[in-house]
This record gives C-alpha cells, structure tokens and sequence, in this order.
C-alpha cells in the first residue's frame, strides 16, 4: 500500500520565509562556539513573510550584537543574505551564508586565541 499525504489548503495563508536544515545548522553551530568562547548568552528566530533572522545576545534582554537576515526577495540582487549589526549596519551581504558569516568567523578566532 502506498501512502500519499495530500496538504490542507489554508485560506488567507501567507507563505512565510525559513532556514533549512543545512542553513540553521551551520548558524546555530557558529553560536554554538561563541557561546563555548563566552562572547553570546541568547539568542532569537524570527521568522515572517519577508524574511528570516537569527538574532544573536550578548546579553539577555538587550539589542542583537548580530543579525543574520535571510532575505530570498533580494536573491537575484545583492544577495539574499545579509549579517547586520547592533546598528543596523549591513556588515556584509551575499548570495551564499559562508561568506556572509565571514566576519563572526573571524572574531571568533581573535576571541579564541586573545
């Protein structure tokens, strides 16, 4: 017997913007080393129709040092991806997460070796 699995329909429904596996693991293992460095005690997932964020605390219940934006919108632009500072400051954007998790990846390794 075959099993087939047939969706609902959902009225008024908006299609709503996600990580996939592959992308939240390769965040969450970043936050992962610098909470292990004691630099990020929190963090937050947004998820909606326009974007996607992953916002990372240094301490609870305060601004995000950083954000990382998924954006598929800007996809054929200047790159879905977007790292964003306590500011507001686009720090880098990009079509691939790697590069665009560059700079976090550096830092972390002045907070390792410092």
């Amino acid at each position: 017997m075959s099993a087939s699995i047939t969706p609902l329909p959902v009225r008024g429904a908006t299609p709503q913007v996600g990580f996939d596996r592959a992308e939240l693991t390769r965040i969450l293992d970043l936050y992962g080393r610098m909470v292990a460095a004691g630099h990020w005690k929190d963090y937050a997932i947004g998820l909606g129709r326009d974007a996607a964020v992953f916002a990372a605390f240094r301490r609870t219940a305060e601004r995000p040092e950083i954000r990382v934006e998924k954006r598929p919108a800007l996809r054929n632009r200047q790159g879905m991806w977007a790292l964003v500072n306590e500011a507001g400051t686009v720090l880098k954007r990009g079509h691939e997460l790697g590069p665009v998790l560059a700079p976090v990846e550096r830092r972390l390794m002045k907070l390792v070796e410092g």
